[in-house]
């Protein structure tokens, strides 16, 4: 996007004010968005972004700007701009920059953007109709059809130059069900750092489409769920927003640093039940959050969190571990080149145990099977959450005995680890989208099947 020459002048302009570390992050992207609305086309939409983001370090301080003028003369500006944030004596030249060879993960078969938008909707409009024609009462089916391919390019104030890209596809579809009970919705988002080859070799949205709709139909059908404190067994895929959310977000460097986590200074201690291990692999081929390296050119990793129960590592970028006294370990990353790039998630999930789904709900007397997860809020500092179920049901004497709605789960990370008592075999991940201080980036939750011993379960079906 710009030669090493013009990024040579702009480090050292960049640094010509004491900051001790300068790095320019270079963004080129492609998007594709496609929308359906009761198999209508409601909205068709390619665009290309690009710019850049500059970013000055000198000790515990950061500053931060990005442009989208790619001249020498606008570059050159920003960083200057920057760097009246600083009022010392140059303490960092670049004489040179040399090209880090990255790793090959990742590689697409077929590129969104070269694929027949005739047979993009054709696919999409399938969905549609298997989802439609499934009951009378399915009332509406929205799909939406996202991909992006994006380039970028490092280089810091090192003399190192990096280079990776990304090329992300996801479909997420709604079923609306309706009846003079009430309205249900139930949607499904498959996703991956794939092509097209993704869909029309990996995952069926006919497939998905169907099972939407079969879910909101069963919801329709539920009656309120109870209240109180019993067992909630959550299930395996996008369960694992709970980890995500109620703990995954306060092992991140961002707030471990400053103490402003609950997990800040623990890490050697137990914070979850022996049977729980934990990590977060930004290596998973394919993987929606994955990346041959992390937005600052360290090389990605699995980072194992938590171990048999013991907190064994955060999540850190190269900034937040200056306070930390640790380097980062693959585990930066930003939305775009508009955002400061911070410590963050990116496949992070629950390790798989021993149990099956059918010997936790087997050993399970009285409890809520939370077999799908909705969103929620979580306080960071103190783990704190309160999360909706989309699909749950009562289990009774070992056996799932009717399906209910209006479910929340109420706790805290911090407790909930501690009371996991069995664990799956069934490791599924899912796909979802993260908001951070670094903006929204395409991360992965999962789980197996996993049974908490005791939770409080909100709910207007009255106390059990």
């Amino acid at each position: 996007m710009i030669s090493k020459k013009v990024a040579l002048e702009v480090l050292n302009l960049a640094t010509a004010t004491g900051a001790d570390f300068a790095e320019i992050y270079l963004e080129e992207t492609k998007s594709t968005n496609l929308s359906l609305d009761n198999g209508k086309v409601e909205a068709c939409q390619d665009s290309i972004t690009y710019g850049a983001g500059i970013r000055l370090l000198k000790d515990l301080q950061s500053v931060y700007g990005y442009t989208n003028d790619l001249s020498l003369k606008g570059l050159s500006k920003l960083a200057s701009d920057l760097a009246c944030s600083f009022h010392s004596e140059r303490c960092v030249s670049v004489n040179s920059i040399k090209k880090i060879k990255q790793g090959k993960l990742n590689q697409i078969k077929i590129p969104v953007s070269t694929y027949p938008k005739k047979d993009l909707v054709k696919m999409l409009t399938d969905a549609n109709d298997a989802c439609k024609n499934i009951d009378p009462r399915i009332v509406r089916c929205m799909i939406n059809f996202m991909s992006s391919e994006k380039e970028i390019t490092i280089f810091n104030s090192t003399g190192k130059q990096f280079t990776d890209s990304h090329s992300r596809a996801r479909a997420y579809i709604l079923a609306v069900a309706a009846s003079e009970k009430g309205m249900e919705t139930f949607g499904t988002g498959p996703g991956a750092q794939k092509g097209m080859e993704y869909f029309l070799e990996e995952v069926s949205l006919v497939d998905e489409a169907k099972e939407a709709a079969k879910v909101a139909l069963t919801m329709l059908d539920a009656v309120e769920c109870p209240s109180g404190k019993m067992p909630v067994i959550i299930g395996n895929a996008f369960g694992g927003v709970i980890f995500h959310e109620a703990c995954g977000h306060s092992l991140e460097a961002t707030s471990v640093a400053k103490g402003l986590s609950v997990f800040s200074g623990k890490k050697g201690t137990k914070i979850a039940s022996d049977i729980v291990s934990a990590v977060d692999d930004g290596t998973i081929d394919g993987g929606w959050g994955s990346g041959n390296i992390d937005d600052e050119g360290n090389k990605t990793q699995r980072n194992v969190l938590i171990k048999n129960g013991v907190l064994t590592s955060y999540l850190v970028d190269d900034f937040n571990g200056r306070r930390m006294g640790e380097k980062g370990n693959g585990a930066t990353r930003r939305e775009s080149y508009k955002f400061e790039p911070t410590s963050r998630m990116s496949n992070t999930f629950i390790l798989p145990g021993k149990s099956t789904k059918e010997e936790i709900i087997a050993a399970t007397k009285f409890g809520l099977y939370a077999k799908s997860m909705g969103g929620g809020s979580v306080n960071p500092a103190t783990g704190e959450f309160n999360f909706a179920v989309n699909e749950g049901y009562i289990i009774k004497d070992g056996k799932i005995a009717y399906p209910v709605k209006g479910a929340t789960l109420i706790g805290s990370g911090k407790d909930t680890l501690l009371k996991i008592d069995m664990v799956g075999n069934d490791l599924l991940r899912a796909q979802g989208m993260c908001g951070s201080s670094s903006g929204s980036i395409p991360a992965d939750v999962g789980e197996p099947t996993i049974r908490v011993s005791e939770m409080t379960v909100g709910g207007r079906g009255g106390a059990i």
